[in-house]
């Protein structure tokens, strides 16, 4: 192949479950050039088949090159597809070209790594494009490990695809609280305004710290007058605080469920707010974040009566290997993935009642308003006046976790719930998971909270676990 190469511009060799993982891939490359090796179409031909999410993203990045080639000429395409032409390019005005394989290139791979295979048929796109422009840094971009490791054995460049994450450290992922310090008092004292309406109080205060906090965010002092708030309103200059409410004492307990330290207090204060519409919960195993999600969706949809039912669901993705089909409706075909909600459901319904009898009316009363609920029949449904409970989001994809939040209608209120160290789907990592996406890109919106649960509360054989194993 004879192509027209800058050596100012590098050259991106893209493995094929790149273009599966997201198929606006080929965007994302700004003025650099990329090249697609015909073994990778082949694959993407063979993944297009299926109604799963790969073989939709397999067919729309189909969709993207039929677009780019179209009214192309057997030349154009030799010299490169200009990827400005699509109009939904984010980087059209600088954008480089798109290189499809059209002919043989041929290089001679290590006696070990046959070409019959489709990683080692890349590999030799690769190593040949590497020899036959030296002066054009050529890399190999792939989400697969070990086609990293193989690339690095023969010296060629290789990188993970890092356009879809969010944040470059996990670390650095917003937590939804800040700790004042012991001194807040002392040093912003004086420049506090107060008032009280409603029987709330609130606090108002102009500093350049101000800057740093987010609306719905958790303040918190621990000095000798323990303070704790919630950002209401902020600026950037002047942010309005009120007061959070104490849920820790039994006398304001939450449908029998009291908060046990100072991120569940916050939770259950954002949780029970109907003025917000979207809370994330973060938190390992046993921080209570399914219990008080439900405690509080059950406080409003039963005593409050803000909402209509609790609508759960969750992505269905195995830790082990698959049982398969499982008979029934949709709730039963559910009810197997949603043990977390039966244990917890069953720990609420015991405080309601004091005999056996008492209990099992309770629970039929409290499943009559609990709702399960498959993601695969979400698309095109509108929820409203729902309380929408989704499980164990670190599992969805960007795309999935926005298809679920877009079903909200009028006065519903979803609340996401998840473990970023516990991802079971592959290609996935802490850093490009959808709840980590929605974290970030719900901080600064009025009308929605986010809180990482720190602390677990399951039990000491429970903490004593998660410490030494």
């Amino acid at each position: 192949m004879n192509l027209t190469l800058s050596s100012s511009k590098k050259l991106f060799v893209l493995d094929t479950n790149v273009l599966i993982h997201d198929p606006a891939a080929i965007f994302h490359f700004q003025e650099h050039n990329i090249f697609i090796p015909m073994i990778v179409l082949e694959e993407l031909d063979h993944a297009k088949k299926g109604v799963s999410e790969l073989a939709r993203n397999g067919r729309q990045v189909s969709r993207f090159l039929d677009e780019l080639i179209k009214d192309a000429n057997q030349k154009n395409i030799i010299d490169g597809l200009p990827l400005s032409r699509l109009e939904h390019n984010p980087n059209a005005d600088s954008a480089g070209r798109l290189y499809l394989q059209t002919s043989q290139l041929s290089a001679l791979l290590p006696s070990s790594m046959p070409g019959q295979l489709a990683d080692n048929s890349i590999l030799n796109v690769v190593l040949a494009l590497t020899k036959e422009y030296p002066e054009t840094k050529v890399i190999l971009v792939s989400k697969d490990i070990n086609m990293r490791i193989k690339a690095a054995a023969l010296e060629l460049n290789a990188e993970d695809y890092h356009t879809d994450q969010t944040i470059d450290d996990i670390d650095l992922l917003y937590s939804g609280m800040t700790d004042l310090g012991a001194d807040f008092w002392q040093q912003y004292g004086p420049k506090l305004a107060s008032w009280q309406e409603l029987n709330r109080t609130f606090y108002q205060l102009s500093d350049e710290i101000v800057s740093e906090w987010y609306p719905n965010q958790y303040l918190y002092s621990e000095g000798e007058t323990p303070f704790e708030a919630i950002v209401r309103s902020c600026d950037g200059k002047t942010a309005m605080l009120e007061m959070a409410r104490d849920y820790r004492s039994q006398h304001n307990n939450v449908w029998g469920v009291c908060a046990r330290n100072r991120e569940q207090n916050f939770a259950l204060n954002v949780l029970l707010d109907p003025e917000i519409d979207f809370v994330t919960l973060l938190g390992t195993a046993g921080t209570g974040k399914t219990l008080l999600a439900l405690a509080a969706g059950l406080t409003l949809v039963m005593d409050r009566k803000l909402y209509y039912e609790i609508i759960m669901t969750r992505e269905t993705v195995p830790v082990g290997e698959d049982i398969g089909f499982l008979p029934g409706t949709e709730e039963e075909k559910m009810a197997p993935w949603m043990g977390a909600l039966m244990d917890n459901l069953e720990l609420l319904g015991s405080r309601s009642g004091h005999d056996e009898w008492e209990r099992g009316a309770s629970n039929n009363v409290l499943m009559s308003r609990v709702k399960i609920r498959s993601l695969n029949f979400m698309r095109g449904r509108t929820f409203l006046n729902r309380y929408l409970i989704i499980d164990e989001a670190q599992n969805l994809t960007p795309k999935q976790i926005k298809t679920l939040i877009t079903r909200a209608g009028p006065g519903t209120k979803i609340v996401c719930i998840g473990n970023l160290t516990q991802i079971d789907t592959p290609y996935l990592t802490p850093t490009t998971s959808g709840l980590t996406y929605v974290v970030d890109r719900f901080k600064n919106w009025p009308h929605g909270a986010h809180i990482t649960l720190r602390r677990g509360e399951r039990s000491r054989l429970a903490d004593f676990a998660s410490d030494v194993l």
